[in-house]
């Protein structure tokens, strides 16, 4: 017990460390001219639907516009209301294939379609959507 007791004290110093050592690089940074100010704190929306990076990048179109696309799959709206947790192996391919018949740059706003439908994403799907909007992202 004691020696978790000094495991935890010695990672909580390692992370103090870090964060003044991280501090320090910032401020250096401001006075160099680098940046201008410290960057904000954001704070996560407790309602989160797990979906990051299209969250974030569809929060503008999201403001303009609220018309419904559909991408060939009207079919989906029969899972409206269902948990991202509800779905059979069998439903969670149906995703996957529509999905992957997407073009790349069709597939954020297909998800943004499903949430404007109050269709949710099965909870397998999650990072590999990611994984799509990230390289494409990225590129």
């Amino acid at each position: 017990m004691l020696i978790l007791i000094i495991g935890l004290i010695i990672l909580a110093g390692i992370a103090m460390a870090v964060g003044v050592l991280h501090n320090r690089q910032i401020q250096k940074k401001i006075e160099s001219g680098e940046l201008k100010a410290a960057p904000e704190i954001v704070e996560a929306d407790a309602e989160c639907c797990g979906q990051h990076e299209i969250c974030e990048k569809e929060s503008l179109l999201a403001a303009v516009s609220k018309k419904i696309e559909y991408y060939d799959d009207e079919e989906l709206d029969r899972f409206r209301g269902r948990p991202s947790n509800g779905y059979t192996e069998e439903e969670v391919e149906e995703f996957r294939e529509i999905m992957y018949t997407c073009k790349e740059d069709e597939v954020a706003g297909w998800s943004r379609s499903l949430q404007l439908r109050g269709v949710e994403l099965p909870d397998e799907l999650k990072d590999e959507l990611f994984l799509i909007v990230g390289e494409r992202r990225f590129k």
